[in-house]
């Protein structure tokens, strides 16, 4: 699993940074991507990276703001000329299906794929066999949202071989087993599939959240999270500023992932007053915090291994 910054810089693109986007790849064989956020220039971010458009399944906004919300509308159509590009989820705000039909009809766009629109209510917005996506508010200028996606657990391997000592027969009985179902044998014997399978594959949990002050449903959205990616619009002695404009400073996101017991925290949505080469400064003051603090760049690609196994699935 493979994050990707496609644009880090708060409020309006510098040469340095395009306004705010990732894309979440998902591991082997899956190998689709989940979009979070699509300012403005997003699908020209894509063309660096090896994502294609058509791999979108997913997009999930966080507010309807112009730095998050801007390429939307030309990233869906141009997805249309896409070979193979199947039905896209998309996931914000209220308001969210009322911008997109005001633009596509202004613009007399249409979409060859199915589009399916959810406008967010708090909790489980989105679950299906391998992930759970939870949205609960923050506060902002704006209503705005944060994401805590959750990996389900996946059985452990089958010790095939320990398995047929025990006199388990080849056939349907060791898909039982590798699939944590005990199984009774002809004999009456029964193997526990915690005795042939080595212990569940811990899912993965990462965070992205939307524009915020400091709020209460931080908490509750990265806690114990393997990777928070939380804004960090302006410096620590500025929270007076921050505050004003509804945004976090270094300090703020740091003592948030610290507060959480995440793992890791990756700070994006800076201010185009800070250059490339501020960013030290600003990744240390967040680790006088909370250690395992990093910045946001544009088209930097992290892993998210899974809890305790080596930095990769696969390659896509």
């Amino acid at each position: 699993m493979e994050l990707t910054f496609l644009g880090t810089g708060a409020g309006r693109p510098s040469r340095q940074r395009n306004v705010t986007a990732m894309a979440l790849t998902l591991p082997p064989p899956r190998c689709s991507a989940w979009l979070f956020d699509c300012g403005e220039a997003t699908q020209h971010q894509l063309m660096n990276t090896p994502i294609k458009i058509s791999r979108i399944e997913a997009v999930f906004i966080t507010h309807l703001h112009g730095d998050h919300v801007n390429g939307l509308p030309g990233l869906l159509s141009s997805r249309s000329y896409h070979p193979g590009a199947g039905p896209l989820r998309l996931f914000g705000p209220t308001g969210l299906k009322a911008y997109l039909e005001a633009v596509f009809s202004a613009t007399y766009s249409h979409l060859e794929y199915e589009l399916i629109v959810t406008e967010l209510v708090e909790g489980v917005v989105y679950e299906e066999d391998d992930y759970t996506v939870e949205a609960y508010p923050l506060q902002h200028r704006v209503p705005c949202w944060g994401y805590r996606l959750t990996e389900k657990d996946r059985p452990g391997a089958l010790d095939a071989e320990k398995a047929r000592a025990l006199g388990v027969p080849f056939g349907p009985l060791l898909g039982q087993l590798k699939n944590g179902r005990d199984v009774r044998l002809p004999d009456g014997r029964t193997v526990r599939s915690s005795d042939v399978t080595a212990p569940d594959r811990k899912g993965r949990v990462i965070t992205i959240l939307g524009d915020t002050v400091p709020c209460d449903n931080i908490a509750r959205l990265a806690a114990n999270a393997d990777l928070l990616v939380h804004e960090a619009t302006f410096q620590g002695d500025m929270a007076e500023k921050a505050a004003a404009y509804g945004h976090s400073t270094t300090l703020q996101a740091a003592e948030a992932a610290r507060q959480a017991g995440a793992k890791r925290l990756y700070m994006t949505h800076f201010s185009s007053r800070y250059r490339d080469e501020d960013m030290d400064g600003l990744v240390a003051e967040a680790r006088t915090l909370f250690p395992e603090s990093y910045a946001g760049a544009d088209l930097l690609a992290i892993e998210v291994p899974r809890p305790g196994e080596p930095e990769t699935d696969g390659t896509c």
